[in-house]
């Protein structure tokens, strides 16, 4: 008898012990999300420093800290039109302490850019919020002789292929290329590893032609560096009006190139780890700091839930898909 009254103990003990276990696995998932995040979150820019996107993920990153109760360390990882910043970031575990500062490059035109890319750009992330869109300033060196973007494009039907362009990423390739097919021209491509180095070049002389977002070119406008011909909006900017779109300087009506930036997770993050990232992410947008930081710079600030940011970037995929096409940019 007291064998079986042994053995019955046991076998209670066991299943206590195991709807114990089940217990803490299933308030496991609830419990990470509430104490998240307890370490250094790293933010990764897949473009070198002193762009825009590293600029507006530093801000960004500086503002959400201050809620989260841990840093954002931002790491640039440049390359392949920030192909190699997003592939780390897919990569990464997805535990939300490894976030991407994507952009219209990483999350939109890299699959219609590249004839293969090492991870599933439509499943690699998991939304966690948009942050913001800029459009892009036609610039050229003022020793040139061209005052108006008709001016330049006359040139350079004059002289095909003479005029060389510069680009460090897909907006600014894109764009470019875009122009060359809307007015019918043929430029140089000079590819740089970074912005920076593109417009240290366009001030030099070394290349003609620099199309890229207000950050990296709207101050060196203002300077009397780089003249403006025109913005890839379709509305003129309220932070240098004086500039036409490129639809009105050339008497089109279909142009218009937009670059935007937001912030990923890899595909996986806890519901809850996103729903946090996210009231982060637009506590920040909302805030005075990064309002007044980059409204001068011709920055629109959009927030919303990370549902908003899938179905932009669904759209702008196809945007993107059909500007390369239409540019007629053969995939690397």
């Amino acid at each position: 008898m007291s064998r079986s009254i042994s053995f019955l103990t046991s076998q209670v003990n066991r299943a206590l012990l195991a709807t114990l276990a089940l217990a803490a696995f299933t308030l496991a998932s609830p419990l990470q999300a509430q104490t998240y995040p307890t370490k250094p979150i790293k933010a990764i820019v897949p473009f070198a420093p002193g762009s825009a996107t590293d600029q507006i993920g530093r801000a960004f990153a500086a503002k959400m800290s201050e809620q989260l109760g841990q840093p954002i360390v931002v790491e640039n990882k440049p390359g392949v039109n920030g192909m190699l910043g997003a592939d780390a970031v897919a990569k990464s575990p997805a535990d939300g302490y490894t976030l991407l500062i994507g952009t219209n490059s990483t999350n939109a035109a890299l699959k219609s850019l590249m004839n293969k890319l090492p991870y599933d750009q439509d499943t690699a992330f998991a939304p966690v919020g948009f942050m913001g869109s800029v459009p892009l300033i036609v610039g050229v060196n003022p020793s040139l002789p061209y005052k108006t973007l008709r001016e330049f494009v006359d040139a350079a039907k004059a002289k095909p292929g003479a005029i060389s362009f510069a680009s460090a990423s897909t907006s600014q390739l894109v764009s470019s290329e875009m122009l060359a097919h809307t007015a019918g021209i043929s430029m140089t491509h000079v590819p740089y590893k970074s912005g920076p180095a593109a417009m240290t070049d366009l001030i030099g002389g070394q290349v003609n032609m620099f199309t890229a977002d207000f950050a990296v070119m709207l101050p060196q406008v203002k300077a009397g560096k780089v003249r403006g011909l025109a913005v890839t909006s379709t509305k003129r900017s309220p932070a240098i009006p004086e500039l036409p779109t490129v639809n009105e300087a050339l008497g089109v009506k279909d142009y218009e190139l937009i670059a935007y930036f937001a912030t990923f997770a890899p595909t996986g993050t806890p519901p809850d780890v996103i729903a946090k990232l996210n009231k982060a992410l637009n506590d920040a947008a909302n805030s005075k700091d990064i309002q007044e930081k980059f409204s001068a710079l011709g920055f629109e600030i959009d927030p919303g839930p990370p549902e908003a940011l899938a179905q932009r970037n669904r759209r702008e995929t196809a945007k993107w898909a059909k500007a390369i096409k239409d540019a007629k940019i053969e995939p690397q």
